[in-house]
């Protein structure tokens, strides 16, 4: 298998989890990947429903977001995909979805505040507010590089749209989107129930690097 085959197989695959967590519906949502070696990126076509995704179907665009190889056309978000990798070389996979309560708090233009162990863990702080952007250029892209460059947060919910998410994998980006569905989700039960305390900034610092570099198995 080519390294490009391997790549199609893998962002196929990582779509099933976008159906698995609740993150999407119909066929909105997408997840991409870097092709290793080459100024590429694997993307879901656009409009195709998930159960009819196979790796032959996945799109192979340039990082203008210009369609290399695939029968259908690339996703509407492909441009904005493209412009996270050419301006962040650490990141290999980039998620959107319009996952419920995390776009609810993206429709109130409101960060998700750092007030739980897990929050800290994922996202080193609060989920930040990335800028209102339209669909179908680089903006939304502009957007997320602008928010996230320099922030521990691998997660921005774009203002009145959704959350986008990157990783150094598509997978690491994949587990980033559902996390912050969970969170957003948690932090607004608990918001109804009362005024929220933020962990203080130095339990914050210390979650975040055990968990990035202790935890699980190395």
């Amino acid at each position: 298998m080519s390294v490009l085959d391997a790549v199609r197989a893998e962002v196929c695959a990582l779509h099933t989890h976008l159906t698995r967590w609740n993150l999407v519906t119909w066929t909105a949502g997408n997840v991409s990947a870097r092709v290793p070696g080459e100024d590429l990126l694997v993307i879901k076509p656009s409009g195709v429903s998930y159960d009819e995704l196979t790796p032959a179907a996945m799109v192979v665009c340039d990082l203008d977001g210009k369609l290399v190889e695939g029968e259908h056309s690339p996703s509407s978000d492909t441009e904005s995909h493209a412009y996270v990798y050419r301006h962040m070389p650490e990141v290999n996979g980039v998620v959107h979805t319009h996952s419920p309560y995390a776009t609810a708090w993206a429709a109130r233009g409101e960060p998700i505040p750092c007030s739980l162990t897990a929050m800290a863990d994922e996202f080193g702080g609060d989920i930040p507010i990335g800028p209102f952007a339209l669909i179908g250029s680089d903006d939304i892209g502009r957007g997320i590089v602008e928010t996230l460059r320099g922030s521990r947060s691998p997660a921005v919910l774009m203002r009145q749209h959704g959350p986008f998410t990157i990783g150094a994998s598509a997978k690491a980006a994949v587990k980033a989107a559902v996390m912050c569905e969970d969170v957003a989700r948690t932090m607004l039960l608990a918001r109804q129930l009362g005024a929220i305390d933020r962990l203080p900034g130095e339990a914050v610092d210390s979650l975040y690097d055990r968990y990035q570099n202790v935890y699980g198995q190395r």
